[in-house]
């Protein structure tokens, strides 16, 4: 959920202590920077530092620590320090011997010290002595004393430009420039014990990058990544992982990302990233001779990229390269780096973060998959009469081929009923409560429904299944001939099934996955399931003159199919005019987008529960509750009422029907977006429902304390008294004695609906 014109709350985690009363909110009343805003703080004054790039930045503690770079002319050794909440600079004081002049060197903390690795030395300005380094330097933020470890045994090349992180006390280098050829090897370093530290080379394995330089690394999850950088002719715009604990990198993949969603960041060098939370940040860089400033995201949970929008209010920073960023607290620091024409900068800038929970909306969906539990449909498939379980709910929401099935099949039963109970009164044929449609009474009540599908297999099935509980498939393994062919009858159903969204999906992982390995096994299964999109994808991969030689002499080749072979030799004699549509692709509806719709009234038809507020029914999906809240969960499997029907409280308290409602938008789609009013209301559901984590609560804390205003000020004092939030009936009083004149207008309808107390309390 985007929350751009929001503000950031401190976190904020459950108390399962206390009871579930609302009595327990405590609120910071006070001012909180924007969420996603940028603002430019006091430069670099001249008297303290010249402007530069290419050096490095740490945060310790309240304060940026700046080292070494390049002013244009000379390559610096100077340490900076801006204490981030004064916005002030000042020359650290610093006593030993620094390390020598240099740029493109690394940087990193480790308990209270900063060590800098390498870099490149010598005088720029007359272009003598200049040479790579691999000499470590600690500084003592306590004392300011620079000293040099003196490290016995091999030691990494020399290089510049390399990136550097700690994990597990230890410094870890990667990659770089030797002066002569970038590397890709990695050096690890214990910086617990000064008198027994001794470089060890790293044996890595799976997926290494290319060797590079100028890249930042970042740890997140308790992995290194690494985005793009300078690799010659193979500069990509990739993402790859490195597992500390086998020493293993993985490249990131996209084949999940549908078209039409925010794709990688160009490919690019000089840029910065860091990581906060689950997130990771790319700012800035060269990109194909440009100079981008967008902050892009990287979601590590998801695997999903996203161009942060800046808050109204921002004070972007222009596009840069070779800067250095860091972390304190919740915002990221920005200084330095080269901007248009070669010109060195001495700007600092601030991004605040947001730090809410996760939703976890396609993890809860996906669960509730996973067990099968409260499952109420079973499909039969193929010749074979293999039988999937699934929930209607879920089903009817996202396909409409499956929908129409599942209606034919549960009008089939209902004739069937009839005729087996024409004897019988006409309320037992009915079935289930009057305000639940009949056919769909609750789980337990009737067996599974039977859906027959002659169209489709098991496996493929059920990984079109899993696609529409949790909107992505688990890709298995990239290029294997047999998983490439199970998502190529995936992609089969998906057409025979409507669903674009996963039409989308299952081609972008085959494209990516066909090789020379593979391509003509795959050719041929695209020609004979008809899938032309993906066959010509294939003749286009065979033809290729890098491809061509290779594949024409394999064993598979011989084997083809003639009309194939021939069709591949006339397309490599005479290749076909391109042909290019400005036809938008239709990427299909996200499984938000159809559990919105479902909520708003696309689902009535498939209630099967009734939750009573005060009295009024409100129809509902078993399946839904139970897999967004284990208080529903525990309901429905342990004690589920025989009419149907649950009396909806959160704790003592009815919320109120607007409030439900808002509870209702956060179970079936996730949605935060709320009246504050709203908030008093949810703010303990969370705990008292059992969602997975905290995230509505911590909007809900979030609305209250930035948004109450003299025209909501009397419908949150209302709550706030049925809800018992003592600071926030307060605070709403404090501003209505404070904006008397102007809530006057409101306040005599206020005194009629407010409770006897509340009025009371006005009128004094």
């Amino acid at each position: 959920m985007s929350c751009k014109s929001t503000k950031v709350a401190p976190s904020v985690d459950f108390d399962h202590s206390c009871s579930d009363s609302v009595e327990y909110l405590t609120l910071n009343f006070g001012p909180f920077e924007t969420v996603h805003r940028w603002r430019r703080l006091p430069p670099c004054d001249e008297f303290v530092g010249a402007r530069r790039s290419k050096h490095t930045v740490v945060a310790y503690r309240d304060a940026i620590y700046v080292f070494g770079g390049d002013n244009g002319k000379n390559m610096l050794n100077d340490l900076l320090r801006f204490d981030v909440k004064d916005c002030s600079w000042c020359r650290a004081f610093t006593t030993g011997t620094p390390p020598a002049p240099r740029y493109h060197h690394s940087a990193v903390v480790y308990g209270s010290s900063m060590f800098v690795f390498g870099g490149y030395t010598g005088d720029i300005y007359s272009n003598s002595n200049l040479k790579n380094k691999n000499d470590l330097f600690e500084y003592k933020f306590a004392t300011g004393q620079w000293t040099e470890w003196k490290v016995d045994g091999s030691l990494p090349v020399a290089r510049s430009a390399h990136g550097a992180t700690v994990y597990s006390d230890k410094l870890w280098i990667f990659a770089g420039y030797d002066g002569n050829a970038r590397l890709n090897d990695m050096w690890t370093i214990s910086l617990q014990d000064r008198d027994h530290a001794c470089w060890e080379e790293i044996d890595q394995s799976g997926e290494i990058p290319p060797s590079c330089c100028n890249f930042p690394v970042a740890v997140c999850r308790n992995k290194m990544f690494v985005f793009s950088g300078q690799s010659g002719a193979k500069i990509t715009n990739n993402l790859f992982q490195f597992e500390f604990k086998g020493h293993m990198w993985t490249r990131i993949p996209t084949e999940h990302l549908l078209r039409g969603s925010p794709p990688p960041p160009q490919r690019r060098y000089g840029h910065t990233m860091v990581a906060f939370d689950r997130h990771l940040y790319v700012f800035g860089g060269a990109a194909d001779n440009t100079l981008p400033n967008e902050l892009h995201c990287y979601d590590v949970d998801s695997q999903t990229w996203e161009v942060i929008q800046a808050s109204l209010d921002s004070e972007m920073p222009s596009g840069r390269l070779f800067h250095a960023a860091a972390v304190i607290q919740d915002a990221m620091y920005i200084f330095g780096g080269t901007v248009d024409n070669n010109v060195r900068s001495g700007e600092m800038y601030r991004f605040q973060f947001s730090s809410y929970p996760k939703c976890t909306l396609h993890e809860d969906y996906g669960k509730l998959w996973e067990n099968r539990q409260f499952c109420d449909v079973e499909f039969i498939l193929g010749e074979r009469q293999e039988r999937v379980l699934g929930h209607i709910a879920i089903v009817t929401a996202r396909c409409q081929w499956l929908r129409k099935k599942i209606l034919q099949a549960q009008d089939r039963r209902r004739q069937r009923t009839k005729q087996e109970s024409s004897e019988e009164s006409d309320e037992g044929a009915a079935g289930g409560p009057r305000d639940i449609p009949a056919g769909n009474r609750p789980s337990g009540t009737q067996p599974l429904l039977e859906v027959f599908i002659r169209e489709a297999e098991a496996q493929p099935f059920e990984v079109l299944m899993q696609f529409l509980y949790t909107d992505k498939i688990q890709y298995p393994r990239r290029g294997h001939v047999q998983d490439v062919l199970l998502i190529m009858d995936v992609y089969k159903l998906a057409l025979s099934f409507q669903l674009s969204r996963l039409e989308q999906l299952c081609v972008q992982y085959i494209e990516a996955s066909v090789d020379l390995q593979n391509v003509l096994i795959v050719c041929e299964n695209a020609n004979k399931l008809q899938l032309d999109q993906l066959k010509e994808h294939c003749l286009n991969f065979v033809v290729k003159e890098s491809h061509f030689n290779q594949v024409i002499m394999t064993k598979e080749f011989e084997q083809l199919s003639t009309p194939l072979i021939v069709e591949i030799v006339r397309r490599k004699q005479q290749p076909p005019p391109r042909m290019y549509s400005d036809q938008p692709v239709d990427i299909g509806t996200s499984l938000v987008q159809d559990m919105k719709a479902y909520l708003e009234g696309g689902g009535l038809e498939f209630c099967d529960i009734i939750l009573l507020l005060d009295g009024h029914p409100r129809p509902a999906h078993q399946a839904i509750l139970a897999a967004r809240s284990s208080y529903f969960e525990a309901m429905f499997r342990s004690f589920m009422p025989e009419d149907g029907q649950v009396n909806i409280s959160i704790g003592e308290m009815v919320p109120s029907k607007q409030a439900f409602e808002s509870m209702l938008r956060y179970i079936y789609y996730g949605d935060v977006n709320m009246p504050p009013e709203d908030s008093l209301y949810l703010f303990a559901a969370p705990y008292y429902y059992g969602f997975s984590n905290n995230r509505l609560q911590a909007y809900c804390k979030q609305n209250l304390e930035m948004n109450v205003t003299v025209e909501n000020v009397l419908q949150i004092l209302e709550a706030a008294d049925k809800t018992q939030a003592l600071d926030m009936k307060k605070h709403c009083l404090h501003i209505i004695v404070h904006q008397f004149i102007k809530v006057g207008g409101l306040l005599a309808g206020a005194l009629g609906v407010c409770c006897p107390l509340t009025a009371a309390e006005l009128t004094l």
